[in-house]
């Protein structure tokens, strides 16, 4: 069934859903949205690409073409992905294929720098155009080239305007981690335990939305495990489910903050912390804002959690045990130690020495 809805622009959009399928188009007139909504619908009803090839005569219509397809085998679009393919689509989807060349994806990137998106985010704009034209050609056959994204990427990196983001080194001291959680718990305002929240990210290493996510059935009461379903991977967007300890090592005990949430919220199933992770975000910058405490994001927090399982001796492999980092690569990455601890690594060291020595005594 077709549905018409009248844009702000005049022109008119069209959605299609037929048998489990679901496509949509814009035209300028009702009379081409119609006609292409009926072809639509009998393409979908002869088992044929709700898109057809020949009709792909802009970008935009790439960027439908690889919705529909991965929707098609129920392939999961992410949320940072579907908002970076929206942003393209309204941004470039009216160009014609022959107009994407790379002096118009060079000043596309000129023009996102003045806007105020750095070489990271241009570098991700750049890697889904071409995602969409690759897919277009291998799946579809569609001729089209990636040579001009290579080219404007080049000549961008040359700009200084694409390139790899700086490493954030940032770490809380202790005393800005306690002003806060004190802040926190002493707001009656403040619906959210966020206090407790803290705590927990600090001695669990785990992100934001994570911790909004685990359930009270994902733990292992006997063991002291937490199983973190989905887990964030490059490599694999589902199905990577991963089972943590729940430690006691980096000032902050996992489990004592599992069963104080349990006072809290109850454990009549569902999720552990009930909130929405963007709710927290925005409450832990409002809270730095007034404790002006500068340039402390909530992801700083995996950070100093990864810094200080290396600090308590834990080799890589078992970091990476807690975090869920694949190398040490992407592990070097959270982990920043400071100068400092090398006095009292060294005294452990110097320990541990002297009980040897007695002991072979």
């Amino acid at each position: 069934m077709a549905t018409f809805t009248r844009l702000k622009s005049g022109s008119w959009r069209v959605q299609v859903r037929r048998k489990g399928k679901y496509v949509n188009n814009t035209f300028l007139r009702r009379r081409d949205a119609e006609e292409w909504a009926l072809e639509t619908e009998r393409r979908i009803d002869r088992g044929e690409p709700s898109i057809a090839c020949r009709e792909t005569r802009t970008f935009g219509d790439l960027v439908r073409l690889h919705r529909a397809d991965l929707q098609e085998v129920g392939k999961r679009i992410g949320r940072s992905k579907t908002a970076s393919l929206t942003f393209l689509e309204r941004r470039l989807g009216r160009l014609r294929l022959s107009e994407l060349d790379r002096e118009c994806l060079i000043q596309f990137g000129k023009e996102r720098a003045r806007e105020g998106a750095g070489p990271v985010t241009l570098g991700i704009d750049l890697g889904y155009i071409k995602t969409i034209l690759c897919h277009a050609a291998a799946v579809h056959g569609i001729v089209v080239s990636t040579e001009n994204i290579n080219l404007a990427r080049i000549a961008l990196a040359r700009l200084g305007l694409v390139g790899k983001g700086d490493e954030r080194d940032r770490r809380p001291a202790q005393d800005e981690l306690d002003r806060l959680i004190a802040a926190f718990n002493s707001n009656p305002r403040q619906q959210i335990p966020l206090g407790r929240i803290v705590r927990f990210a600090v001695a669990t290493a785990m992100r934001q939305d994570e911790i909004c996510r685990i359930e009270w059935a994902d733990i292992d009461r006997d063991n002291k495990m937490l199983l973190i379903r989905d887990r964030k991977d490059p490599r694999r967007k589902n199905g990577n489910d991963q089972r943590v300890p729940l430690l006691d090592v980096s000032g902050y005990d996992a489990w004592t903050i599992i069963e104080e949430q349990r006072k809290f919220a109850g454990s009549n199933g569902g999720r552990i912390f009930p909130y929405n992770g963007r709710s927290v975000g925005t409450a832990f910058r409002r809270q730095c804002r007034e404790l002006k405490i500068k340039n402390l994001h909530f992801h700083d927090l995996r950070h100093e959690a990864t810094s200080r399982l290396f600090e308590a001796g834990f080799s890589i492999e078992q970091v990476a045990l807690v975090t869920g980092h694949k190398d040490w690569k992407m592990l070097r990455r959270y982990t920043h130690l400071r100068p400092e601890h090398l006095h009292s690594a060294t005294a452990k060291k110097a320990t541990g020495l002297s009980q040897a020595d007695l002991s072979a005594a």
